[in-house]
């Protein structure tokens, strides 16, 4: 039996590249996690919780960006226990991003520097298309004037 589960996904994208995070097995993921049913919780609020706990960083605003379905198999042809329908999200965060929780690693990808997941890569290959596809120009003042800047 395959596990359906709602999963709020945060992409931080800093100038050193897009926040990723990993567990002992260095294989990187991007912050984020299934939402809490008992209180109803949104996958806004989830990718934002999430990123908290897993990074210790705050959230200040954040912007949804599409919707991403893992298949129910692997590229292998393995079926998979547990299937994440994520929305995903561009997060504005501030503090220092530090390992917490199940997090034991904190890495910023940038041009294949890393080992990410499969659906970590497909991810945010989707990212940097809609990013890259539109001008670059034009994609910032869109996602950027979205967001409030701190005091």
């Amino acid at each position: 039996m395959t596990i359906v589960r709602r999963r709020g996904t945060a992409i931080v994208d800093t100038p050193k590249g897009i926040l990723v995070a990993s567990g002992r097995r260095k294989i990187f993921l991007l912050p984020g996690g299934g939402t809490e049913r008992k209180t109803k919780e949104s996958r806004r609020k989830s990718a934002m919780r999430e990123l908290r706990e897993e990074t210790g960083l705050r959230a200040y605003d954040s912007k949804y960006l599409f919707t991403y379905n893992e298949s129910k198999y692997y590229p292998d042809g393995r079926k998979r226990k547990i299937v994440n329908l994520h929305k995903v999200f561009l997060i504005k965060a501030k503090g220092h991003a530090r390992p917490r929780h199940e997090v034991k690693h904190i890495a910023y990808y940038r041009d294949n520097n890393i080992n990410l997941s499969y659906n970590t890569e497909k991810i945010i290959e989707k990212y940097l298309e809609m990013k890259n596809k539109k001008s670059p120009i034009g994609f910032l003042r869109k996602i950027l004037g979205t967001f409030q800047i701190p005091n």
